[in-house]
């Protein structure tokens, strides 16, 4: 037996031993599947946060707490009847395969793409067939947990790839720009901002221009997740050298005025 089976082995038996009826811990007897999902999520962030931060001790460890999510997940199926974690193994295991003719069954490379959208398409109606969903839409199985930027990109690569989409990248510029101007009228009608109901109607347009430049970005070979993660880590960066200078003359951030605080943006952006 090589060192990763003793060590899954070993890991699925502690799993076994924490969720025992008798003789487990309580927290993990109790949990379920609809508790355990958000630290399920939390974990897979943190993965990419150890990755952001090119720690490999980090992703070491958060990997780690990822594999033990999936054995949770695996070990409370088994309990149900449903499966366990050799069957969620053995199942990515031949889904792969079956995604790669061109490493396994010597298919061209240059077909990849549709070979791949193929494949997708005949195991949402496989699915459908036996009953485990009625969904063949080419949007099914887009995560609903996913962040809404994340999804919104998802969805419109899904759309895209059956023709639903702009030609070219200054057509999703000109949607954008159309949005805004959405926005502003909505704005412009109220007043301000919750004037006269209109706060739902703002959100609905705010949310359809954010929708739009994910697809912008998309359009631009860019992912909008992680254009929005660098930005976030730029803004952080920035404030918090912001802190360091107004900490080091002795000022409260909180007496700053507006020309301080952009005096103090200024001289972050240069260092």
């Amino acid at each position: 037996m090589s060192e990763a089976e003793r060590a899954t082995r070993a890991l699925l038996e502690l799993m076994a031993r924490l969720r025992d009826p008798q003789t487990g811990c309580p927290w993990d007897r109790e949990q379920t599947f609809a508790t355990i999902a958000p630290f399920t999520i939390e974990e897979a962030y943190e993965v990419a946060d150890a990755i952001d931060r090119d720690d490999p001790h980090q992703l070491r460890d958060e990997l780690g707490d990822l594999l033990f999510q999936i054995v949770f997940h695996s070990r409370m199926a088994q309990e149900r009847g449903w499966f366990d974690f050799a069957h969620v193994a053995s199942s990515i295991h031949d889904k792969l395969v079956r995604r790669h003719p061109h490493v396994f069954r010597g298919a061209s490379a240059e077909d990849l793409s549709r070979t791949w959208e193929e494949l997708k398409a005949h195991e949402r109606t496989e699915a459908a067939a036996r009953g485990k969903s009625g969904d063949t839409s080419a949007l099914a199985d887009v995560p609903k947990a996913l962040p809404a930027l994340a999804r919104a990109a998802k969805l419109g690569r899904r759309a895209a790839r059956v023709g639903f989409d702009w030609q070219e990248p200054g057509q999703v510029r000109d949607k954008v720009l159309e949005e805004l101007a959405e926005v502003d009228e909505v704005l412009a009608e109220s007043g301000q901002p919750g004037a006269n109901g209109s706060q739902e109607r703002l959100a609905e347009e705010l949310g359809d221009l954010l929708f739009a430049i994910a697809n912008w970005t998309l359009h631009l070979q860019i992912d909008p997740e992680e254009a929005l993660r660098a930005a976030n880590a730029k803004f952080e960066r920035r404030f918090r050298r912001m802190e360091a200078l107004a900490g080091s003359r002795g000022a409260k951030l909180e007496s700053l005025s507006a020309a301080e605080w952009d005096a103090l943006w200024r001289q972050a952006k240069e260092a």
